[in-house]
């Protein structure tokens, strides 16, 4: 048995969004800019530069980043 998906509303500002726009948003007291890599629900996927992955203390050069936590470029 499946249940079928409940279509859900999206904001104009997510909707507007699309894959390698530029953005900027800030953690741990650094300004980065990145680009979106991939869409979600409530966040986006954004791959920054490894320098800025070092500077924010993250693994990887993919990090995650709620759509309330970034402006558009």
């Amino acid at each position: 048995m499946s249940f079928q998906r409940q279509p859900k509303e999206v904001s104009d500002f997510v909707a507007a969004r699309k894959i390698d726009e530029k953005i900027s948003f800030t953690r741990n007291d650094h300004e980065v800019q990145g680009t979106i890599f991939k869409i979600l629900e409530q966040s986006v996927i954004v791959e920054i530069s490894t320098e800025d992955a070092k500077k924010i203390n993250v693994p990887s050069n993919l990090t995650v980043v709620s759509h309330k936590n970034y402006k558009v470029l």
